[in-house]
């Protein structure tokens, strides 16, 4: 579907909708249309003059982009940050299946030194494995440290899958599960239907599992595609070009085998529009961490929609000052999540958040070849980005250990 086009949400099949829904739909027409026309990415001016040593090439073998690795010669004060200066409550945490003691004091022993009161098991779990990671967890004594999401299988869908999914939605909230997710990128990228066809986000086959979460009045918590430069040709202009050199498996560019980047998108903003009851996280700030006035346009487009901070903070790091502004401005809906369980790299985070430390290092090269620079963000936001926000939306997270 055109990026501007709003015309398939208005040929559904009629259906009741609130007021609620109705704003939701008409803010959706909006928003899509503010993507109409996107600013086009900096150019240098037609007949531009040659610059000074323009198109000399080097004396020496230049290195590949894996050897060229600058010392920095630029000395300004840095500050580490070992610990969170708040706690914080990771809402993208993957840490091991939380099955066994040794593995939930390791755990543990490691949110404790970063300052981490709870992490969410977001490696979401359905069934005997949810009850399981839930009981272990409190027969170590730490039932006051963790919380657990539940896991969708949204493989083949068919007639009758969305009563079958929402039935085991429900058996996994009662059995101790306070959110959904994290719904995996697979989920409008690779899932096929029974009949073949790609399941796309807003399939409507899904709606009652979507209702029952807002019922429960538990969170989805949805990873949709990856970076927009993952769809995009592998050549020297893509920034990310080697990451995509490095993995295989994250090359979104073939059309003949995947959406694009934007029908992606198009398809998510119409699952948004259509359950405004239902709370909605979006994964890695919805992967418009590199364009933060559209993930703004979200937010005041749909009032029940959040997002959170993981493996996008290479994209913050480089606009210090617009991040600041905009965290600022979207201070409720905003909230910590790590993603991949590795505790040396956390305290980079603390870092931007809490810091006006200047170019420093991110902490892996293959994600930005960039430095980083703090946000100093006021106590006021981090408190609500470390944990005031994921305490509002998830009402099954203990509140001891953070401040009043």
């Amino acid at each position: 579907m055109p990026v501007g086009s709003a015309s398939p949400i208005l040929q559904r099949p009629r259906r009741r909708t609130s007021t609620r829904g109705r704003i939701a739909t008409a803010a959706l027409v909006g928003l899509l249309a503010a993507h109409a026309a996107p600013l086009a990415a900096q150019q240098p001016s037609p007949g531009a003059r040659p610059r000074p040593g323009e198109g000399r090439q080097p004396e020496f073998p230049p290195p590949t982009i894996l050897e060229y690795k600058p010392r920095s010669t630029l000395v300004v004060p840095a500050h580490e940050v070992p610990r969170a200066k708040f706690p914080v409550i990771d809402f993208h945490g993957h840490p091991p299946i939380l099955d066994s003691r040794e593995v939930i004091e390791r755990v543990v022993a490691a949110m404790d030194s970063l300052n981490i009161r709870v992490m969410v098991q977001a490696r979401g779990s359905s069934g005997e494995t949810l009850r399981r990671q839930i009981q272990a967890v409190r027969e170590a004594g730490y039932a006051d440290r963790f919380v657990f999401f539940t896991n969708l299988d949204l493989r083949n869908v068919g007639p009758g899958s969305g009563a079958k999914i929402a039935a085991q939605l429900e058996e996994d909230v009662r059995a101790g599960a306070v959110g959904v997710g994290e719904i995996s990128k697979a989920f409008g990228l690779t899932y096929r239907k029974t009949d073949g066809t790609r399941l796309r986000l807003d399939d409507p086959e899904l709606d009652l599992v979507w209702e029952t979460a807002a019922r429960f009045k538990v969170p989805v918590f949805i990873h949709v595609g990856d970076p927009s430069e993952f769809f995009q040709p592998l050549d020297y202009q893509n920034e990310r070009w080697l990451e995509l050199a490095l993995f295989p498996d994250r090359r979104f560019n073939d059309r003949s085998r995947y959406p694009s980047f934007e029908e992606l998108m198009a398809e998510r903003d119409r699952l948004l529009a259509r359950h405004p009851n239902t709370i909605w996280v979006l994964a890695h700030l919805g992967w418009h961490a590199n364009d933060l006035a559209r993930l703004g346009r979200i937010f005041d487009a749909f009032p029940n929609v959040y997002a959170e901070v993981g493996a996008i903070l290479y994209d913050l790091g480089r606009q210090p000052r617009t991040a600041h502004r905009f965290f600022v401005k979207y201070q409720d809906r905003l909230l910590f999540g790590k993603d991949s369980f590795q505790p040396d790299e956390y305290p980079y985070y603390w870092r931007v958040f809490e810091t006006e430390d200047e170019y420093f290092d991110y902490y892996r090269d293959y994600h930005a070849f960039w430095k980083l620079y703090g946000m100093a963000l006021p106590d006021s936001v981090l408190k609500k980005v470390y944990y005031a926000n994921a305490l509002k939306i998830v009402p099954g997270i203990p509140r001891e250990g953070f401040p009043d």
